[in-house]
């Protein structure tokens, strides 16, 4: 399955991690706890880990034609969060 991968540098990534798997937790399948979670999305799943000074983000999507909108709503949505920092997305 294809996987991409993006560590962001942000002093908040914890709080990042549980807004998003908050919003949403009502139409998706996680599991969060305050430093990892997982989030099950239609395109993929993505996985979250936070620590003092970094989000890593891990997604994988069931074909490759998924990941790209998996990786545009998965920053969209953390942007939405993270409107008084501008966070850089370096994917690999």
């Amino acid at each position: 399955m294809p996987e991409s991968h993006a560590v962001v540098s942000t002093p908040h990534a914890s709080r990042y991690l549980q807004q998003l798997c908050k919003h949403w937790a009502h139409r998706f399948e996680t599991e969060v706890g305050p430093t990892d979670a997982r989030i099950a999305l239609p395109l993929g799943e993505t996985r979250l880990r936070a620590d003092a000074d970094t989000l890593t983000i891990d997604l994988t999507a069931p074909d490759a034609a998924n990941l790209p909108d998996l990786r545009d709503v998965v920053v969209r949505h953390i942007e939405r969060f993270a409107f008084r920092e501008t966070l850089r997305f370096e994917w690999t």
